[in-house]
């Protein structure tokens, strides 16, 4: 008798991120937009499932940075696919052929976006991982400073 008066419990998302608006909200606000305007409204995908989004036991300035890109990377992670790879090839070749100061500031955003991504990552890389986000933030570091002229 007592279940029958309690309201059944929700499931709790694993993170706050993760909350989605239901599907009606979510086809109602887009067909609105898509319809004004004349076009089908684009596929929201959903976040991934995981266990944490943040980095449990997380402090300091770990924490702050987890937090202050949780909105960007739900904003990479609702963009088309190949969207960043793209831009990112294309800033990296730019880089590449450029061989002044020009080059330089062209592969900058790329080793901004790799090093950031490497420090989110690294708490839950193995050691082959670590090894080659450094390679990689070494080889970008090095283009740069050759581009620049400090080598």
């Amino acid at each position: 008798m007592g279940s029958e008066t309690e309201p059944p419990r929700r499931q709790v998302p694993a993170h706050p991120l993760a909350r989605s608006k239901p599907a009606g909200e979510t086809q109602a606000r887009g067909a609105r937009a898509g319809g004004a305007q004349g076009r089908s409204p684009r596929p929201v995908r959903p976040l991934p499932t995981g266990e944490h989004f943040f980095t449990p036991g997380a402090t300091g300035a770990r924490r702050t940075v987890e937090t202050k890109s949780a909105p960007l990377l739900v904003f990479l992670f609702q963009m088309p696919r190949w969207l960043a790879p793209v831009v990112l090839v294309a800033l990296l070749i730019a880089g590449l052929v450029v061989p002044d100061w020009r080059g330089g500031v062209a592969v900058l955003p790329v080793l901004a976006f790799i090093a950031w991504l490497a420090y989110l990552s690294w708490p839950s890389l193995r050691p082959l991982g670590r090894l080659l986000r450094i390679a990689v933030g070494t080889f970008l570091v090095l283009l740069v400073a050759t581009r620049f002229g400090l080598f």
